[in-house]
């Protein structure tokens, strides 16, 4: 589910006119679009105890897995440069060489590449009472540094303005032009210090895995940590932009609500016909991803008589008979609709591709 929430919001018409509950947040504050990546992050920490639970319990060795996982990171880490840099100067008139010198270095896969490393390693070597200890560190330890950290150069930390924290100058001092927003006032939404709190939603996610055995308990500890990080969010504002605890508190929380649910629908209640879809977009999910990026990006650098033949695609398919917002969101549903296509046929085929 959440992998095609993350390709219908990515994927509109025409980003000038997209419903408000499938765009981010300004700043301040989240929508459910905001959901989607913390969710992705907690169900990798689920992943990673339904993965090397069993094998740890057969006796498999510890340092064999650890290898394993670096590989696989490296790859999403790659993968995600790959994304960042595509199409390389091949299409419309910026050169290679001025890609390189603006590549940037963070981003989606970039992220859970990191968390899905930290969070294995954690796992297959910490105890459960020392895995919530670090949880609670990195939230707080990330709080203490966005709130009580002087930013150098500005002075007191101001969490209300784009720049004016101490993520935005990290951000700044070592990727310099290699972020989303450069210059000298630039941070990057997926950047260095907010993997702390990242990572401790990756670990809300290695809890959950661990209580799947008791919905009831599942959804009674995501209703309390929901609770929780709305509360915090009154004093350290719920921002996806910064991850800051609140938010990452606050989604895990729901995304833990969302797992019991689903769980007890789908897996207690046998109801499983509505979940297929689900299913063959969740084993393809790289796939779908990481090719969605590249043909969106295709589509909107080829030109037809001066034109991206994107914009096209969308005007004379959906805004030439559908009101502008509706015709955006056809646009996406469509596009949402054509992937289930290919990844069904994939998925009747046993095609399953992995890093």
């Amino acid at each position: 589910m959440t992998i095609v929430a993350m390709i219908l919001v990515n994927n509109p018409g025409s980003w000038k006119t997209v419903y408000w509950p499938l765009l981010h947040a300004d700043w301040h504050g989240w929508t459910p679009t905001d959901l989607i990546f913390p969710f992705f992050l907690f169900i990798v920490g689920a992943a990673v105890v339904l993965a090397f639970g069993r094998r740890l319990e057969a006796g498999a060795d510890r340092r064999s897995l650890v290898v394993k996982v670096a590989r696989r990171a490296a790859i999403l880490f790659a993968l995600g440069l790959f994304l960042n840099g595509y199409p390389f100067g091949l299409f419309g008139p910026r050169p290679f060489e001025r890609l390189l010198e603006t590549w940037r270095v963070p981003g989606v896969l970039q992220r859970i590449a990191v968390c899905y490393l930290a969070a294995s390693v954690m796992f297959l070597y910490l105890r459960r009472r020392t895995l919530a200890f670090w949880t609670v560190v990195l939230l707080a330890g990330y709080w203490a540094l966005m709130t009580l950290v002087p930013v150098p150069g500005r002075g007191a930390p101001d969490l209300d303005s784009h720049d004016g924290h101490l993520a935005g100058w990290v951000d700044r001092a070592v990727l310099g032009s290699h972020m989303w927003f450069g210059g000298d006032r630039g941070y990057d939404p997926e950047g260095i210090l907010g993997t702390i709190p990242a990572l401790a939603s990756t670990l809300f996610g290695v809890f959950a895995s661990l209580m799947l055995a008791s919905p009831a308990r599942l959804a009674a500890s995501g209703a309390l940590l929901a609770l929780a990080g709305y509360a915090w969010g009154f004093v350290f504002p719920i921002n996806k932009a910064l991850w800051t605890s609140s938010y990452a508190v606050f989604t895990a929380g729901l995304a833990m609500c969302a797992l019991a649910l689903c769980h007890q629908v789908f897996d207690v209640g046998g109801h499983r016909a509505p979940a297929r879809p689900f299913v063959i977009y969740g084993v393809n999910a790289i796939t779908v991803f990481v090719g969605s990026g590249i043909l969106a990006r295709t589509l909107a650098y080829v030109t037809v008589c001066g034109r991206p033949l994107q914009a096209i695609i969308h005007e004379s398919l959906f805004a030439s008979w559908l009101p502008p917002y509706a015709a955006s969101l056809g646009y996406a549903v469509a596009w949402v609709a054509g992937w289930l296509a290919v990844l069904a046929w994939m998925y009747r085929r046993g095609w399953v591709l992995k890093v």
